[in-house]
């Protein structure tokens, strides 16, 4: 019975791998080319390998400004996102009303949608209202799906979290904001830590609503994208593109190990 187990076990094993190998190695041929010394195309295998790209890219003012507003953006996106996910989740979870369910998949739906259909709407609306493109409507556009991530995180830990903890707390005293402070927040702040982080790197790496919403703002992105188009220096946007899968890898990878072991409900006892 045990062989059986352990020969059937070969071929899954051969098919995760090679699945990963087909999500993974394209990004590994990015942190190859970073390294080649051929500036105008990809060749393979890479004619030599050097280290200088990364001193063009650290010296290029282009590349500083493109990470720069990237940074703003995604920052102040991701704090829209923790207040209004979270208001939105608390009432959600913690009321009962008519057309809840609605106003869930209402809340939801802007990540759901191809991305184009919301640049567009976003786009027709900044038009109508005479909004001037700015990195102000590119944070309006990014908080649309970074509310959605807060929101998914904080409504299924509001739900985890016994109503008997914040009846305790208000039997005791506690006004509403001492409750939230004291009791709610403790238990929902990794749900919080992880929906921000993840709302952060989807903010810092989005291409399609920046394209509608930024105008003549160019984030880091943006400006790999209109590398690719007309390449001066090929290795230097993959030299971008690495901090890119740094930046964005690192917060998912925390928000992950912040959130695996929160199937307990909080406050219901042994």
């Amino acid at each position: 019975m045990r062989s059986d187990r352990s020969s059937a076990g070969w071929p899954l094993k051969i098919a995760a791998a090679g699945g990963l190998l087909f999500l993974h190695l394209p990004i590994l041929l990015i942190f190859v080319y970073a390294f080649t010394t051929e500036e105008k195309s990809f060749q393979w295998p890479p004619p030599g390998f050097t280290t200088q790209w990364f001193a063009v890219a650290w010296n290029r003012p282009d590349v500083w400004d493109a990470l720069t507003l990237s940074v703003k953006v995604a920052s102040i996106a991701t704090l829209i996102a923790l207040v209004l996910g979270t208001l939105a989740a608390a009432a959600v979870a913690r009321s009962a009303f008519f057309g809840r369910e609605a106003i869930s998949l209402l809340v939801i739906l802007p990540i759901a949608l191809p991305g184009i259909v919301t640049g567009i709407a976003l786009r027709s609306a900044f038009s109508l209202a005479e909004i001037p493109y700015s990195m102000w409507t590119i944070i309006l556009g990014h908080g649309t799906f970074c509310i959605v991530v807060v929101y998914n995180n904080a409504v299924a830990r509001f739900r985890r979290t016994s109503g008997s903890l914040i009846e305790a707390s208000m039997d005791l005293g506690a006004d509403g904001f001492q409750t939230f402070r004291y009791v709610v927040l403790p238990n929902i702040a990794t749900a919080l830590l992880a929906g921000g982080m993840l709302a952060f790197a989807l903010s810092f790496d989005e291409v399609i609503v920046t394209t509608f919403t930024g105008g003549q703002q160019a984030t880091l992105p943006i400006w790999m994208l209109e590398e690719l188009i007309r390449p001066r220096q090929r290795p230097v946007t993959n030299v971008v593109a690495m901090l890119v899968v740094i930046v964005t890898f690192l917060p998912i990878l925390a928000a992950y190990y912040l959130t695996r072991d929160t199937d307990r409900i909080s406050g219901s006892g042994k």
